[in-house]
């Protein structure tokens, strides 16, 4: 079997080498990409081990459940942790961000989540970078979930570190966290002293340059998958898996408003989850357990405080409209179930609008 090529060999290495290849074409960015044995979660720990130092200022846009782990991994490094705190369900603006580096001169980095997939959120990404770019900070973001999901310009806005994961956007079991590093960050690293050891990128990097595949074992099977995947994805083209994400994440949130529900994030909705509350008196967890129970399917409760809350529905990577015309028809028969008035076949029909329009656009176009 094709996962059985052993990892010292170079079979293996033209396999990681092609993959980084199409990482960085799939991303569209010249800088170096990494790819990590480990969840998104270590992609973001390397990008604070790698590139700052104990004691530095950084900037923190925490939004939400995700945010809050920019802020414990500050802690863990004893970072000097400047957080601009936003409600669950809203963002944190630019014009906050653009303040708090006026105020801190000295800040090192600007930590951000593309995608704020606890609240269904989407931060500002591109304003960010712009307000970021010409300062001495690295602009750090984690688009786990935005990658596939929504544009970002890596080099051309300036992100200096973007951190993706494999089980997101790219189809594939989680168990890989996907790095880039511009030349501004490598510039940081080499005055950054927080110690590292299994994260340690410029000695990955060398090994790479080398031709020696990655310092520490790959993940082999993960490895071949990602390439299919992005055999895929270059196929398909990111703007278009974008397009999908986007189409299908209106989609949902028209079908939402359509059976009566409130959006949670509804000034700064994403694409890549939509975070629905549960209807008043409901716990979002029946309509959970109902998706499960009933329909064997699987959508994702509130996090923490927004536990029985809100609901979330996933739109990324191979999810299409299909799918949507299925869930959102569950989504009817579960409320209905469960005491919520609801006109059958109205949410379905949201969805069906959205998907005509954009096959008659696309037929237009073509």
């Amino acid at each position: 079997m094709a996962s059985d090529v052993h990892h010292r060999t170079q079979d293996f290495v033209k396999i990681q080498n092609q993959a980084l290849a199409s990482l960085r074409e799939v991303l569209g960015t010249s800088n170096d990409v990494f790819i990590l044995v480990s969840s998104g979660s270590g992609g973001l720990e390397a990008s604070a081990s790698n590139f700052l130092s104990m004691g530095d200022t950084v900037v923190i846009c925490c939004a939400g459940k995700f945010g809050e782990r920019w802020v414990e991994i500050a802690k863990a490094y004893s970072l000097n942790a400047v957080v601009l705190k936003a409600e669950y369900g809203d963002v944190v603006t630019p014009e906050r961000v653009a303040e708090a580096l006026a105020a801190n001169p000295d800040a090192k980095g600007v930590m951000v989540q593309a995608s704020e997939t606890s609240t269904g959120a989407m931060h500002d990404v591109e304003a960010m970078a712009a307000i970021v770019k010409p300062t001495g900070a690295l602009f750090i973001v984690d688009a786990i979930t935005g990658i596939g999901t929504m544009p970002l310009d890596i080099d051309g806005w300036g992100i200096d570190i973007c951190v993706g994961g494999s089980q997101k956007s790219f189809m594939i079991p989680p168990g890989l966290a996907f790095v880039t590093v511009s030349a501004k960050a490598w510039k940081a690293n080499e005055t950054a002293t927080i110690p590292r050891f299994y994260f340690d990128l410029k000695k990955e990097k060398k090994m790479i340059d080398k031709g020696e595949g990655s310092s520490w074992t790959p993940n082999t099977s993960h490895i071949i998958a990602l390439n299919a995947a992005l055999d895929y994805i270059k196929q398909l083209g990111m703007p278009k898996l974008i397009e999908n994400a986007q189409l299908l994440a209106k989609a949902t949130r028209l079908a939402a408003e359509a059976l009566g529900l409130e959006l949670f994030a509804k000034n700064n909705p994403g694409n890549s989850v939509t975070a629905i509350k549960a209807p008043a008196g409901m716990d979002s967890g029946v309509i959970v357990k109902g998706f499960r129970t009933h329909f064997g399917a699987i959508i994702a409760n509130g996090q923490g405080s927004m536990k029985g809350q809100i609901f979330r529905m996933a739109h990324l990577g191979y999810f299409d409209f299909a799918d949507m015309f299925a869930v959102i028809a569950a989504l009817e028969l579960i409320l209905q179930a469960n005491g919520h008035k609801v006109e059958l076949g109205s949410g379905v029909a949201a969805v069906q609008r959205v998907y005509a329009e954009a096959a008659m656009s696309q037929t237009a176009k073509a």
